[in-house]
């Protein structure tokens, strides 16, 4: 229960879903930990949560699609903290539409949202992990990245396939720019998890569409935070040292 024990870790889009579930996983395996989020309320919920738990908790509320905020916020984790060893870019999301409906607005917000926040903070953490020759990143990739039937028939989701498959692009690139530097950078690619966003969407997927998850998942259920807080664990962790460029699918043998 020491896999990350006294590592700073900095884990954005952390107040609720997987963030929240990755926290909570990376806290119990000694993490000093700094949460990112937009969701101030949601943010302190949890630190105070995780400060009961023994977990040291720093928090940065604030748009990390922003550039300037980003800055500010790992100016203060390097103050509060010192120097970042694990970075777990969490924060994504979509506006869904069947591309033929999409407004190009809504197009631009899925991929600012899971695209920019993940460069701006792997950008801040970088000169300081090859400084030392060491440091993990972790981003959020996903199995939509290859198009997701469920997502296709119910409401169209090209968008943010498009964003999770530059993901994948991301962190291959990276990988090859930083590995000789000691620093590894990997993705988690879940597939349908339930949380408290997703749950009645699901639950209305498997009782309406032919092509649910339930029914297209081999392993014929919807995953939990945990399993994806785990395989997290593992690519941040020194278990992985010889891991780099790798996006680890976690989703039931889609």
């Amino acid at each position: 229960m020491a896999r990350l024990q006294d590592k700073v870790t900095v884990v954005t889009g952390a107040a609720n879903g997987l963030g929240q579930a990755i926290a909570r996983r990376l806290g119990q395996e000694g993490a000093r930990l700094a949460l990112l989020d937009i969701d101030e309320p949601g943010l302190q919920a949890l630190a105070a949560e995780l400060r009961a738990s023994g977990t040291e908790v720093t928090t940065c509320s604030g748009d990390v699609t922003e550039e300037a905020v980003v800055q500010q916020a790992f100016a203060r984790i390097q103050a509060e903290l010192g120097p970042v060893d694990v970075l777990v870019n969490n924060v994504g999301g979509s506006r869904n539409a069947r591309i033929w409906e999409m407004s190009a607005a809504d197009w631009d917000f899925t991929l600012r949202l899971n695209l920019r926040p993940t460069f701006l903070c792997t950008r801040a953490v970088l000169p300081a992990m090859m400084a030392r020759r060491s440091g993990s990143i972790v981003c959020m990739s996903s199995g939509s990245r290859e198009g997701t039937p469920w997502t296709a028939a119910h409401s169209g989701g090209a968008a943010y396939a498009a964003a999770k498959a530059g993901i994948h692009g991301f962190i291959r690139d990276v990988a090859l720019e930083v590995s000789a530097l000691g620093v590894r950078i990997n993705a988690v690619a879940p597939g349908p998890i339930e949380t408290d966003k997703t749950r009645a969407v699901f639950a209305e997927m498997n009782a309406t569409l032919e092509h649910s998850p339930d029914r297209m998942v081999p392993m014929r259920r919807i995953g939990q935070p945990r399993e994806i807080a785990d395989a997290v664990l593992f690519l941040a962790s020194d278990e992985a040292s010889y891991v780099t460029g790798v996006t680890l699918d976690v989703a039931g043998g889609r």
